[in-house]
C-alpha cells in the first residue's frame, strides 16, 4: 500500500514540475516558485523627513514599489508631508513629479522645504484621466522615483468636467480612480517607483458610525499598501503669533509593517517639518537625549536649555544630529526584532 502511495506522489510531483516548468517558459524565470526558494527581500524607502514618522512606518519611510495614501482635513499637512518626500527623493539622486491636479503648487514654499524645484517635474492636468495618463506614463518610464498626486478629490473626469453644473455623474471618479489603480499597483511594484496620492475627508451624510470618508471610492483604500491620516491637534506659538501646527499622523494601513502605529510633529509655515525638534522629541523617547530640569544632553555633551537652544545647536552641528538619529534608528529597530 506504502509504495503505491509513493508511486502517486512521486507522478503527482513529476506532474507539478511539468507545469511549473511550463510558466516559467512562457512567463519567464521566478514568475511562480515555491515560498521556501523566496528570499525575504529588504524594503527600499525614501525617507519621510520626520523621523517620529519614519519609525511609525515601521521600515524607516515610505516603502518603495508601492501606491501611498495620505489624508487628512484642510490645512493638515498633507502636501507639505509629500514635498518632503520629493524633497528626500532629490537627496538620495532620484527624480520627483508633482501632479497638481489643484493647480495649487506654491514653488516657493516647495523651495524653503528644501526641493530643488529646477529639476521638479510638474503637470497640471485639466482632467482626471490626463492625470492617471501622466502618472502611468512617468512610472512605466521606470525613470521617476517619487509622483505626488495633489489630490484624489480634484480628478474629475472628463464627462463631469463637460457635463452641465449640477448634472449627476454618479460613480465615474471611483470607476476611473479603479482602473487606473489596478494598472499602475502592479507597474509600481516593477519600477520601485512610489505614488504619493492626498487626499480630502468628507462627511458621510446621513450615516453611522464614522462620519468620514475619503473620496475616490474604495479602490485606493484597497491597493493602498500604506495609509496615513493626518489631524491638526494644536498649534505652535512664538509669544501669540501662531508659526506652525502640531501633526498626529496615523498609520491606519500598513502592508509593509505593523499597523496603527502613530508619530506627533511639529509643522512651521516658513520651513515646512521641523526635522530638528522631531529628533530631539524622538531621541528623549527612546532615551537618546537624556533631560535633566530643561537642559539637553547627549552622551556628554550640553545641546542647549530647551528645544529652540537644541534645535540651534543641533542645526549648526549636523554631525552630532545624525549621530543622534542613528542612535535612535538602532534602538527603535532592536525593539521591534524583539
Amino acid at each position: 500500500m506504502a509504495k503505491k502511495e509513493t508511486k502517486k506522489e512521486n507522478k503527482k510531483k513529476e506532474g507539478l514540475e511539468l507545469v511549473l516548468e511550463e510558466l516559467r517558459k512562457k512567463f519567464g524565470e521566478g514568475a511562480i516558485m515555491k515560498l521556501k526558494e523566496v528570499k525575504p527581500a529588504r524594503v527600499e524607502v525614501i525617507p519621510t523627513g520626520s523621523i517620529s514618522l519614519d519609525l511609525a512606518l515601521g521600515v524607516g519611510g515610505w516603502p518603495r514599489g508601492r501606491v501611498i495614501e495620505i489624508f487628512g482635513p484642510e490645512a493638515s499637512g498633507k502636501t507639505t508631508l509629500a514635498l518632503h518626500a520629493l524633497c528626500e527623493t532629490q537627496k538620495q539622486g532620484g527624480v520627483g513629479a508633482f501632479v497638481d491636479v489643484e493647480h495649487a503648487l506654491d514653488p516657493e514654499y516647495a523651495q524653503k522645504i528644501g526641493v530643488n524645484v529646477e529639476e521638479l517635474l510638474i503637470s497640471q492636468p485639466e482632467s482626471g484621466e490626463e492625470a492617471l495618463q501622466i502618472v502611468e506614463t512617468l512610472v512605466r518610464s521606470g525613470e521617476v522615483d517619487t509622483i505626488v498626486v495633489d489630490s484624489v478629490a480634484a480628478l474629475a473626469p472628463k464627462a463631469e468636467i463637460m457635463g452641465e453644473i449640477g448634472e449627476t455623474q454618479i460613480g465615474l471618479q471611483a470607476r476611473l480612480m479603479s482602473s487606473a489603480l489596478r494598472k499602475l499597483s502592479s507597474i509600481v511594484s516593477k519600477t520601485k517607483s512610489i505614488i504619493l496620492f492626498l487626499n480630502q475627508i468628507r462627511m458621510k451624510i446621513g450615516s453611522y458610525g464614522k462620519p468620514e470618508t475619503t473620496p475616490g471610492g474604495l479602490a485606493l483604500k484597497f491597493y493602498a499598501s500604506v495609509r496615513v491620516e493626518l489631524k491638526r491637534v494644536g498649534q505652535i506659538k512664538k509669544g501669540e503669533e501662531i508659526v506652525g501646527n502640531k501633526i498626529l499622523a496615523k498609520v491606519v494601513k500598513n502592508k509593509v509593517a505593523a499597523p496603527f502605529k502613530s508619530a506627533e510633529f511639529n509643522i512651521y509655515y516658513n520651513e515646512g517639518i521641523s526635522k530638528f525638534v522631531d529628533l530631539i522629541n524622538t531621541a528623549i523617547k527612546y532615551g537618546v537625549i537624556k533631560k535633566s530640569g530643561s537642559w539637553l544632553q547627549f552622551e556628554n555633551l550640553k545641546l542647549g536649555q530647551g528645544l529652540e537652544e537644541g534645535k540651534k545647536f543641533l542645526k549648526e552641528n549636523e554631525e552630532i544630529a545624525e549621530k543622534i538619529k542613528q542612535e535612535i534608528l538602532k534602538k527603535a529597530f532592536k525593539e521591534n526584532s524583539q
